[in-house]
């Protein structure tokens, strides 16, 4: 498995205005073609009186799919920049949408170049880039004494709590990255004086701490 890539941490937009032109941006994560597909087809729907609707996605890890579509514009002028933003920045399970409404003055190839690349420019720095890395999935239960303290711990060392279980005991699943994996679990036993039942639950990608590996 890939042990870093790249993507957004959230659905960013942009807006770009050349000569009456509209280009309304919008790039979201994305884990499977499936799925960038349906944001695409959600897009048309949402924009159903703009003339073009140009895309380009990256959805994958080990072998990404790649696709670009200029929606009846000049070939190579909108689904080409927009999937080379995605490339240039080496982003991986991403899709873009770049809407178009027609001002009424032709751009030329040049200018619609131009106009699509910024769109998905700014709407993926909106958007933010953030490094994942292999991580685990723990699932820990323990009492209820123990678990305010595991869950403040957790939330300052920027550990994302998947889901929180409250029965005769709380169950805790969160993800740790791969290196700190050693350092967390210790920290979670002497928080709970060694009575917390800690499962590893697998291999999953998560947010990368660099700096704390």
């Amino acid at each position: 498995m890939k042990e870093y890539y790249e993507t957004i941490r959230k659905t960013g937009q942009s807006l770009v205005t050349e000569k009456k032109s509209r280009f309304i941006g919008i790039a979201v994560p994305v884990c499977t073609e499936e799925e960038a597909l349906a944001v695409i087809e959600d897009e048309k729907r949402r924009y159903r009186d703009a003339r073009h609707h140009c895309s380009a996605f990256c959805a994958g890890i080990e072998r990404p799919l790649e696709r670009a579509n200029d929606d009846g514009e000049p070939s190579g002028t909108a689904g080409k920049p927009i999937l080379e933003v995605i490339t240039g920045s080496q982003l991986l399970n991403i899709v873009i949408v770049v809407t178009r409404y027609f001002g009424g003055t032709l751009l030329g190839t040049g200018g619609l170049v131009r106009a699509y690349t910024k769109a998905a420019q700014e709407a993926v720095e909106d958007a933010g880039i953030v490094t994942m890395g292999l991580g685990r999935r723990f699932r820990t239960g323990c009492d209820y004494s123990a678990a305010g303290k595991i869950q403040y711990f957790l939330e300052t060392e920027d550990i994302p709590i998947i889901k929180t279980d409250y029965t005769e005991k709380v169950t805790l699943e969160y993800l740790v990255p791969e290196a700190r994996c050693g350092q967390i679990e210790k920290k979670i036993i002497d928080l709970s004086g060694g009575t917390a039942e800690i499962q590893d639950a697998g291999t999953e990608y998560t947010v990368s701490d660099k700096k704390k590996l």
